[in-house]
This record gives structure tokens, sequence and C-alpha cells, in this order.
């Protein structure tokens, strides 16, 4: 009886000393963009969502900071979210406290794909240098590679990777959680029915009411956008005659110029400028993610570049910012290893 309650006791003081957790905050700021001017419509003043650790306002310490990249069809509205779990994660001694910066990378298409375009604007530019310059000048941070981690979970997951590789003088480590669009496979593969599918659709609210030939829409308008071709001003890798499977080769090899997959060889030397590199996927996600996550990690290794490749027992959506979840428990304390504090 005297264990039961001691028992009892010591849980009752665990959710007392978790209904107290000291709390940090979340500001939001709209940033101009230069990167993000463009031909496409796309608005470049872009919300930004900024975690600023407990004490932040009475510390003289300067943080390292996390740039968070959110999947497509999202924004910053993580953000509510993502400041439980921030302090939660001090609260339990889980992380040291940080700075967690999300952008909006939403587009008219669902998502920049992180990346450089002439049609939609230069999304990468954005988050490596814009965002990441905006920041250092308006918060406290430690403004210096070894101080700044990216990662990312689906779309996000996979512009922290391409952006990494990019760009090893900005980000010292990332992580990706469930990374899509890493190599032509499965429902991005030429014999998927997606490609037949957007070749059907006319309309941006037919569109929008389709999920895998939209997210190819999206990569197109990024990848390979065609002004003069209408109504959704984007070349494809792979088009359809009747039934007859016919790929253009030169935006195949647009397409794959942004896939990290593919990308591998040619920033070899980049990926091992970086301290860390982490990769996971859930077992019952799509079948796409187990094969183009293990396709990828494969490419690092044969090119010798030290990094981590998980596969845990969840689906696409359900494990990642829950208390279970691969944020709390994996992604944060992964940047508390490798970041580089004051």
């Amino acid at each position: 009886m005297k264990r039961f309650v001691v028992l009892i006791l010591l849980l009752a003081s665990v959710y007392d000393a978790e209904s107290q957790i000291s709390s940090g905050t979340v500001i939001t700021r709209i940033l101009n963009s230069t990167y993000l001017k463009n031909t496409s419509g796309e608005n470049p003043n872009r919300k930004i969502s900024v975690y600023l650790p407990p004490g932040y306002e009475q510390s003289k310490k300067r943080y390292p900071v996390i740039y968070y990249l959110h999947g497509f069809g999202g924004t910053d509205s993580i953000a509510p979210n993502m400041k439980s779990i921030l302090d939660l994660g001090i609260a339990r001694n889980k992380i040291r406290p940080y700075i967690l910066v999300i952008a909006d990378n939403y587009t008219a298409l669902g998502g920049s794909f992180y990346s450089n375009s002439s049609s939609i604007g230069n999304w990468s530019d954005f988050e490596a240098k814009e965002l990441v310059a905006y920041v250092d000048k308006n918060f406290k941070t430690i403004a210096n590679r070894n101080s700044r981690g990216i990662g990312g979970h689906s779309m996000g997951g996979y512009g922290a990777l391409k952006i990494a590789m990019l760009y090893p003088d900005v980000f010292s480590c990332v992580y990706a959680l469930s990374p899509g669009l890493l190599a032509f496979v499965k429902e991005f593969g030429p014999n998927s029915d997606s490609y037949k599918q957007l070749a059907a659709i006319k309309t941006k609210a037919d569109l929008d009411k389709s999920y895998y030939p939209k997210v190819i829409a999206a990569c197109a308008s990024a990848w390979s956008p065609n002004p003069n071709k209408p109504p959704f001003y984007i070349d494809l890798p792979f088009n359809y005659i009747g039934d007859s499977l016919v790929v253009d080769t030169v935006v195949y090899k647009k397409w794959q110029a942004n896939m990290p997959l593919y990308m591998v060889d040619q920033y070899a030397s980049n990926l091992k400028k970086l301290k860390a590199i982490k990769l996971d996927w859930g077992r019952n996600d799509s079948p796409r993610f187990p094969v183009q996550c293990g396709m990828f990690s494969q490419a690092l290794e044969n090119h010798g570049i030290e990094h981590y490749a998980e596969e845990y027992i969840g689906t696409h959506v359900n494990k990642i910012w829950t208390t279970d979840g691969r944020v709390l428990n994996e992604m944060l304390p992964f940047f508390a290893d490798y970041l580089e504090f004051e």
C-alpha cells in the first residue's frame, strides 16, 4: 500500500512540474523578400514565426538557431504546437534552449519545394541567405554555421537536405523527417497514374482537388516552368500520347538536378563538410518513402558520407509534432548534440 501511495505522489509531482513549464515566446514578423520577387504573382512578403526560449528577454546569452521547413500545403502555422513541444523539451532537459524559425513557403500550387525558380522566386536563396541574415540581425543568435541547423518534414525534409547540400557554409547539420521527392519513385515515377491525371486537368479548381497531380505541378513550377504553356505554365518530364509514355529528356534532366538522390554525386564534397546528417521515415508511410530514403542513404554511403538513417514504426504524420514524436525525441536532441552553444 505504501508503495502505491509513493507512486501516486511521484506521478503527481511529475504532473505538477510539467504543468508549470516555463514558457517560451513565439513572435511573428513579415519579411519583404528581395529573392522572392517573381513573375507568377506569388507574394514576396513572407510571414515568419520565431520561437524564443524561456528567459530570452532577460538573458544576455546568444542562442543556436534551428531553421525548420514545413511540408507541402503547410505554412508557418505549425508555430503554436512548436512552442509547446520546445517548452516541454527544455523542461525535460532533453534539449538546451534554442531559437527555432519557420517561414511560410506556401505558394498558389501548395509549396515552393524550397527551390530557386525563374517563375515563382528563389526560395533556396531566401531560406539560406535572406532569412538567415534577417534572423541574425534581429535576434540574439550565435551567427555562424556551427550554431545553425536545418530540418524539416516531407517537402520540408526534401528542402532541408537540398539546402544543406547547397549551403554547407551556412548550416552545419541537417535532420530530414520523412523527406519527399528525393527521386523518381512510386507515385512520382513514370509509370504511376499521376502524370496521366495531371494531363487531364485543365483548371486550378480541379487541380486543387487532386493531391499527386498538384504536387507534380508544384514541382514543375519550381523546376521546369514554361511561361508560354497554359493552363499551369509548366513542362513535365513524362507525358502521354494516348497510353504511350513520352519522356522529355531536357525536362527530365532539370528535375534530376533538383532531386537530392541525383544531386549527391555533384555535391558529395559539400555533404562531407556537414558535421552531422540524419534522415528518418515511418515504416507504414506511403511505400515511396522507405524506398527513396533507402536509396538516398545508400548513395551517401557509396560516397563515404557519414550519416544516420532510421526507420521507425509510424506513418507520415502520426509521430512528428507530438509528445511521443520524432521532433521532440529525436530531431531536437540531435541538434543539441551537434550545434555549438555559447
